[in-house]
């Protein structure tokens, strides 16, 4: 199997040339429904669950067992109420044998302004994430972040109650031991993750940032692992493996993002040449 590679191929045909259980994490946020039709031709909202369903079931061979999925993904109104697809391809998938073991909501900090009839702007989108087993790889302390200030006054002078599991006085079960964060520096996050949306990639209409997929490598890989990208795009999700020590494998339909992508991961100088649908070579000298 080739790795650190883009294919201008669609991804169902190439995911089917791609071996079993060779896949450490799937990452990508692909076309959502009726979106941009200019761009990606669209896929219709009573046809999505539809057309995705053979993509993910091809996601669940080449993967391995303790491996993981991460969709990116957020459904879009219709008719004035939000639509359901997305439920309806969570329900689906777990069909085929995924588990939906975690949701994370992407905090978007920099969403655009602007006015509607019955809704505020859209400040987030889903991060699913998929697994085949109940045990998989994760390395949560590569994502700890800082204590924050708070704490500089709060573990001064601990109560007596501080220092043990006090339970909450509403005999909710809940309880915690303060004393528990003297002397840690760093903590482990919430699945909410403040992330500003991608600024400078003008040749993408849609690009998350690298912070988003850079986040779940770091997460769920370790250095020499494989990520895939079937909805590779202009190759953000190739970049952040790289800047990590991962390898990675992706695939672009659109000629444009596939040109964009090599160009940009062409700087890094880790990539191979690639066979796009059309048969011809793209050089990257």
């Amino acid at each position: 199997m080739k790795r650190d590679v883009i294919y201008n191929d669609d991804c169902l045909d190439r995911l089917q040339k791609i071996p079993d259980k060779s896949v450490d994490l799937v990452v990508t946020s692909p076309p959502y429904a009726d979106n941009r039709k200019g761009v990606y031709h669209g896929v219709s909202i009573s046809q999505y669950v539809e057309w995705f369903l053979p993509i993910s079931s091809e996601i669940f061979r080449v993967l391995k067992d303790n491996g993981s999925f991460v969709l990116n993904i957020k459904e879009r109104t219709v008719n004035g109420e939000r639509g359901t697809y997305v439920i309806e391809l969570i329900l689906q998938m777990r069909l085929q044998g995924w588990l939906w073991t975690e949701e994370y909501i992407w905090h978007k900090k920099n969403c655009y302004p602007g006015k509607w009839s019955n809704r505020f702007r859209d400040a987030w989108e889903r991060c699913l994430h998929f697994t085949k087993q109940k045990k998989f790889k994760m390395y949560q302390s590569a994502v700890k972040v800082p204590m924050g200030s708070w704490a500089s006054t709060r573990l001064v002078n601990l109560s007596d109650t501080d220092r043990v599991r006090d339970k909450a006085k509403n005999d909710s079960g809940f309880g915690k031991n303060v004393s528990n964060w003297i002397g840690r520096n760093t903590v482990y996050p919430t699945n909410v993750l403040h992330m500003a949306t991608e600024c400078g990639n003008v040749n993408h209409s849609a690009a998350f940032p690298i912070s988003l997929p850079s986040w779940f490598i770091k997460l769920f890989t370790r250095k020499g692992d494989v990520v895939l990208d079937p909805f590779m795009g202009s190759g953000t999700t190739a970049i952040a493996s790289i800047q990590l020590g991962r390898s990675f494998i992706g695939m672009e339909v659109e000629e444009q993002f596939y040109r964009e992508a090599l160009q940009r991961i062409q700087k890094l100088g880790k990539m191979q040449e690639s066979k796009p649908n059309n048969s011809m070579k793209h050089p990257l000298t």
